[in-house]
C-alpha cells in the first residue's frame, strides 16, 4: 500500500506536458474547431466538452510561454470561425480585430491554466485533491476568462461563453438555478474532472470515478426551476422582411412600409400588443409627426398598443430606443438600449481609431448613448422584460427586467446585416437560453428572421422563416417567481472569480515553499 500511495503522489506532481508543442499546436486548432460545432447553425452540443477537453490536455504541464502559445491558437482558431458572420457587415479588419482581442483573453487565461495545472498538485498532493480540487480550480479559471471578455473593455463581448452553447441540451435547464456563468463553470469542471480521472490511471478502484459521475449525474438530472403560470396574453409579432441593413440599398420609409405591410394580416385580430422589431422604423416618431399619425392610425386599427423601436434623440444625443406606443398617447413607455455594440453602433475613443483606419471608422455615423431606464414596460398590468439585439447576451439586462415584474420578454433584434449567416441563430439560441434561465416566454423579432416565440421551457411555441415576410399571432403563456439564477445574479461569477484567483495564488505560494 506504501508504493501505491507513492505511486499516486508521483503522478498527481507530474507537470510534464502531456503532448509535445507542436502536436500541442495541432490539437488547439482542432479543439478551436470542435468547439465551434457545439454552437448552431451545427450545434452539436455534446462537442463543447470534447473542444473543452482538447484545449485543457494542451496545457498540461506547459510553461508560461508554452501555453501562451497554444492558448491563442485554440482562440483564434475558434473565434475566426465562430464569428465569420462580422465579415458582411464591416468587412475583414473588424472580424479580424475583434477575433484578436477575444483571443488575447484566450491565451491569457491559458497561462492563468497551465499554472493551477502545474501548482496545485505540488500544493496539496493526493488523489482526492487531483480529481477534486484541480478541476474546481481550471474551471473556475475558465469562467473568469470568460467574466473579463465579456465585461471589457467597452463592455466586452460575453458572445462565446459555455454555457450558451447549450441552449438545447438537457444541461440547459441548470441555467434557471446557476445561472450561464454557472452552467460553463460545472461543464469545464466535468470536463476537466473527466482528464484527472484518466490521469490517476486507478480504474479499477471505483471510489476514484465518484467525483466526476456524481458531478455528470448533477448534469444530467437537475430539472428546471418552475416558475408560477399567470396566464396568458395575445402578442401580434411582425417580420416586415424590409431593406434594414446598415449599407441596404431603400427610400425613406422604406422600412416602415415593409412593416406596415406585413402587419396587414393581423388587423381586425384580437390581441393584448403587437410588437416590430429593431429598427422597425425608419425615422423618430417622437419627434416625426407623420410617422407618429402612421402609427397611432396602427395601433387604433388592430385596437392595442404597439411596442416599437426606432433611433430617438433627445437633445443632443441619439439612443436605440424602444416605445410602447398608443395611440393618441404617443410613447407612454420606453427603454434605451443599455449596451450599444462598440464599433457599430458607436465609436468608443473615436479620435484614436480614427488614426488608424480613418476610412473604415468614417463609415460608422452612428453615434448611440448608452441608455439608463430599466428594460422593462408595463403593458395592461403585465410585466414586459426588453433587451435590444445584442443586449440578450448580457446577464444585467435580462436579469433586471425579471426583478422588476417581467413576466414575458420581448426581444427586438435586427439581423439586416448578417443575413445568411449563423449570427441570427446563434442570437437565437441565446433567446432560448434566456427563457429557460428565467423561466418565461420569449417573444424573439427579427426584422428578417429568424423570428421564434420560446415557451418557458425552451421550446419553439410560433416562428417566421428566415428572409419572409410575416406575422404571428400567439397566445404567449406567462409567469410570475424569480428562478434562483436571477436570485443570485452575478454574484455567482464574480465569487467564482475571486476564489479562483486567491486559489491559485494559494497554491502557487504553498507549491513553491514545498519545492524550496
Amino acid at each position: 500500500m506504501p508504493e501505491a500511495s507513492s505511486a499516486t503522489q508521483s503522478r498527481a506532481t507530474d507537470v510534464r506536458p502531456l503532448l509535445p508543442l507542436w502536436a500541442a499546436v495541432l490539437v488547439a486548432v482542432a479543439a478551436g474547431l470542435i468547439l465551434d460545432l457545439a454552437y448552431p447553425s451545427v450545434g452539436w452540443w455534446p462537442l463543447a466538452f470534447v473542444g473543452v477537453g482538447l484545449s485543457l490536455v494542451t496545457l498540461i504541464g506547459r510553461s508560461a510561454w508554452g501555453a501562451l502559445l497554444v492558448g491563442f491558437i485554440f482562440g483564434i482558431t475558434f473565434y475566426l470561425v465562430h464569428i465569420v458572420w462580422l465579415n458582411r457587415y464591416l468587412g475583414v479588419i473588424p472580424w479580424f480585430a475583434l477575433a484578436v482581442v477575444a483571443t488575447i483573453y484566450v491565451a491569457l487565461g491559458s497561462v492563468l491554466i497551465a499554472l493551477a495545472y502545474r501548482w496545485m498538485p505540488r500544493a496539496v498532493p493526493g488523489r482526492w485533491a487531483q480529481l477534486v480540487l484541480t478541476p474546481l480550480l481550471i474551471a473556475g479559471l475558465w469562467v473568469l476568462r470568460e467574466l473579463v471578455t465579456g465585461s471589457w473593455p467597452y463592455t466586452g463581448f460575453p458572445w462565446a461563453r459555455i454555457g450558451m452553447s447549450q441552449s438545447e441540451s438537457p444541461l440547459s435547464h441548470l441555467t434557471s438555478w446557476i445561472g450561464v456563468t454557472g452552467l460553463s463553470f460545472l461543464m469545464v469542471a466535468f470536463t476537466a474532472g473527466i482528464i484527472e480521472w484518466l490521469r490517476l490511471r486507478q480504474w479499477s478502484d471505483v471510489r476514484t470515478a465518484l467525483p466526476v459521475a456524481g458531478l455528470g449525474v448533477v448534469l444530467l438530472i437537475t430539472p428546471q426551476f418552475p416558475t408560477t403560470p399567470a396566464g396568458t396574453m395575445t402578442v401580434g409579432s411582425v417580420q416586415g422582411n424590409g431593406p434594414s441593413g446598415y449599407f441596404d440599398a431603400r427610400q425613406r420609409n422604406d422600412i416602415l412600409n415593409a412593416q406596415l405591410s406585413a402587419s396587414t394580416d393581423l388587423i381586425g385580430q384580437d390581441m393584448d400588443v403587437l410588437l416590430w422589431p429593431e429598427g422597425g422604423i425608419d425615422s423618430d416618431p417622437m419627434t416625426n409627426a407623420t410617422t407618429a399619425a402612421v402609427l397611432d392610425g396602427l395601433s387604433e386599427a388592430v385596437d392595442a398598443p404597439l411596442l416599437v423601436n426606432a433611433a430617438t434623440t433627445r437633445g443632443d444625443l441619439t439612443y436605440n430606443t424602444s416605445m410602447l406606443w398608443e395611440a393618441g398617447a404617443g410613447a407612454v413607455q420606453y427603454h434605451d438600449k443599455t449596451h450599444p455594440v462598440p464599433f457599430g453602433e458607436y465609436v468608443p475613443d473615436r479620435w484614436f481609431y480614427e488614426m488608424i483606419v480613418p476610412d473604415l471608422i468614417g463609415l460608422i455615423g452612428r453615434e448611440y448613448t448608452p441608455g439608463s431606464n430599466p428594460p422593462f414596460v408595463d403593458i395592461d398590468g403585465t410585466g414586459v422584460g426588453l433587451a435590444i439585439c445584442f443586449d440578450v447576451i448580457y446577464d444585467d439586462v435580462i436579469h433586471d427586467g425579471a426583478r422588476d415584474g417581467a413576466e414575458v420578454y420581448m426581444f427586438q433584434t435586427n439581423n439586416a446585416d448578417f443575413r445568411n449567416t449563423d449570427e441570427n441563430l446563434q442570437q437565437l439560441a441565446f433567446a432560448r437560453t434566456r427563457a429557460i434561465e428565467t423561466g418565461r416566454s420569449v417573444v424573439n423579432i427579427s426584422t428578417v428572421g429568424t423570428s421564434q416565440v420560446i415557451g418557458p421551457d425552451g421550446a419553439t411555441i410560433d416562428s417566421l422563416p428566415a428572409d419572409e415576410a410575416g406575422a404571428m399571432l400567439t397566445d404567449v403563456p406567462l409567469r410570475t417567481g424569480l428562478t434562483p439564477s436571477i436570485v443570485i445574479g452575478g454574484s455567482l461569477g464574480i465569487a467564482i472569480a475571486i476564489l479562483s484567483i486567491i486559489g491559485l495564488v494559494a497554491s502557487g505560494i504553498v507549491a513553491s515553499r514545498r519545492r524550496t
